[in-house]
């Protein structure tokens, strides 16, 4: 067998390309209501993305250490990495660090520093490293390169989800406000920051079109695109992004509900790394 790879659903990781993979995922959760909820598992509707009365919750020790055992198993002794959303959005990662624990080494935890499918490309950097026979070091260190690499760019409608989920200042939020302004988020350093604001929301976006064709550098791209509720809109970046670079792969997905419940409808957002090889799909 070979090194086995376990993400968190944060990774937005579309089945085909987590069964090619082999990527085992654990569910986080929706906690609405009287209910506990599993992202990918369970029925969970739009209406969740601007209630402020719905929660999200990451990944237990308990499923995580689960999730594990499988994947241990399926290694057959070749070990696991397991690659998770940032430490600074989630308690998922710490979770990630007691679970490991039990198996004595045969788990590396990786602290993605980033989220969506920044998280997913940094799971299938492993998972490619793993099926040319690398070991646990390489499979660990691939995921960290590609993790550390990807730039991740948000556009939102308006920031209230984020600020009531604490993933930014007030700060931010009453400047936006004040301005009317569309803001682009980057995720810096395992967290959210302000890169630009833009007084639309199609100025906006033609300003994060414009930040991933500079990243590219001309180089070939694997390129994904998200959203919230706005499969229109992540259509029409994908066009004008493939009329401008070389895109090798493309990975295409919402949200989900739990990152949909911090972003609020209407957001869009894209990866792109030029460190991956193609995503072989059939």
């Amino acid at each position: 067998m070979t090194v086995t790879i376990v993400t968190d659903s944060s990774a937005r990781l579309p089945a085909p390309i987590r069964e090619r993979y082999r990527i085992e995922q654990v569910p986080m959760h929706v906690l609405t209501a009287d209910q506990d909820l599993l992202e990918d598992v369970d029925d969970i509707g739009p209406d969740i993305f601007n209630d402020p009365q719905t929660t999200t919750s990451g990944v237990s020790p308990a499923d995580l250490e689960a999730a594990y055992e499988k994947a241990v198993d399926l290694s057959d002794g070749d070990g696991v990495i397991a690659v998770h959303l940032s430490r600074r959005f989630s308690g998922t990662w710490g979770s990630a660090r007691l679970a490991a624990e039990k198996f004595q080494g045969r788990i590396r935890v990786v602290d993605s520093r980033t989220v969506g499918l920044g998280v997913g490309f940094a799971a299938i950097a492993a998972a490619q490293t793993a099926e040319t026979g690398a070991d646990m070091d390489r499979a660990y260190e691939a995921a960290i390169r590609v993790g550390s690499t990807t730039e991740c760019l948000l556009c939102v409608q308006q920031l209230e989800n984020l600020r009531s989920s604490g993933r930014i200042g007030a700060t931010t939020r009453l400047f936006a406000s004040a301005l009317a302004i569309k803001p682009i988020l980057r995720v810096v350093d395992g967290t959210l920051a302000l890169k630009e604001k833009q007084r639309t929301m199609s100025k906006a976006i033609a300003k994060m079109i414009d930040t991933a064709v500079d990243v590219a550098e001309r180089r070939p791209i694997t390129l994904g695109v998200q959203h919230c509720d706005a499969p229109e809109l992540a259509e029409q970046i994908i066009d004008s992004l493939q009329s401008k670079l070389t895109i090798t792969s493309l990975v295409q997905s919402d949200l989900g509900p739990v990152l949909s419940r911090h972003v609020g409808s209407g957001a869009v957002g894209i990866a792109v790394t030029t460190s991956l090889d193609h995503i072989d799909v059939d």
